[in-house]
């Protein structure tokens, strides 16, 4: 069994805190998140980034249904690796809703493979649609998501040692609270809109997560092109968890 993967989460905000909204729409010149982990000479080496379902149906899925067959031969038990690559979108879809139409998504010029985590709520039909686009997915969970199950089988099954957590906020949240986030690395934009509808960084989800406050380490910070800072904080209570 291999070592759990290192995590470090890594998103854009805007001054007060969001991840997504109108003032993304602003350009500042240059892009200091995509340059820190996807650029040709990112500061991170990993081999994928993890995103919860709706930040997928939102960038990547565009809410397609999936097209599945209600009559699909049953699937062999357990988890399909169809390919073995250097960078996996590793997509949290507990239930199997998501509609795919390739196994390979383009963000900017990252290419990456999709890894689908399931748990056991989703569907043969479902899993017989993600076999006929080449999908790889791994089941982690009965109904609720074992994210630790999941980093392990991303090491053993992919070989991945560093992975990025890339939202949305309950999935950064749980994460942190679980102790499995070692690292996060915040880029903030010179801009805001004032919104009470986005969502912030971090949210709590009732049934995954809760509001127990966790403390940072402040391990650098950079003003970066654009007017942007990068900050960087170590979690210790995920080194707590491995130490105890």
């Amino acid at each position: 069994m291999s070592e759990r993967p290192f995590v470090f989460c890594h998103m854009g905000t805007s001054l007060d805190g969001k991840i997504m909204g109108r003032y993304m729409s602003l350009d500042h010149g240059g892009n200091p998140f995509y340059r820190i982990a996807f650029g040709e000479n990112p500061y991170y080496h990993h081999q994928g980034w993890i995103s919860g379902r709706v930040t997928t149906d939102d960038n990547f899925t565009n809410h397609r249904k999936p097209n599945l067959d209600p009559n699909a031969a049953p699937v062999p038990e357990g988890d399909y690796v169809a390919r073995k690559t250097g960078m996996y979108y590793i997509s949290v879809d507990p239930r199997g809703v998501l509609g795919w139409e390739s196994h390979v998504l383009r963000y900017h010029d990252t290419v990456a493979d999709v890894v689908e985590v399931l748990t056991e709520q989703a569907s043969n039909s479902y899993k017989a649609f993600l076999r006929r686009l080449g999908i790889s997915y791994i089941v982690c969970g009965e109904k609720r998501l074992d994210m630790e199950l999941m980093l392990q089988k991303m090491a053993d099954l992919f070989g991945c040692d560093t992975l990025m957590l890339g939202g949305g906020a309950a999935l950064n949240w749980s994460f942190i609270q679980a102790g499995l986030c070692d690292e996060v690395s915040v880029v903030i934009s010179p801009a805001a809109d004032g919104s009470t509808k986005t969502q912030t960084l971090f949210m709590e989800k009732p049934g995954l997560s809760d509001d127990t406050p966790v403390a940072f380490d402040l391990l650098d910070v950079q003003r970066c092109e654009g007017d942007c800072v990068w900050l960087r904080y170590g979690v210790p209570s995920a080194r707590s968890r491995e130490l105890a």
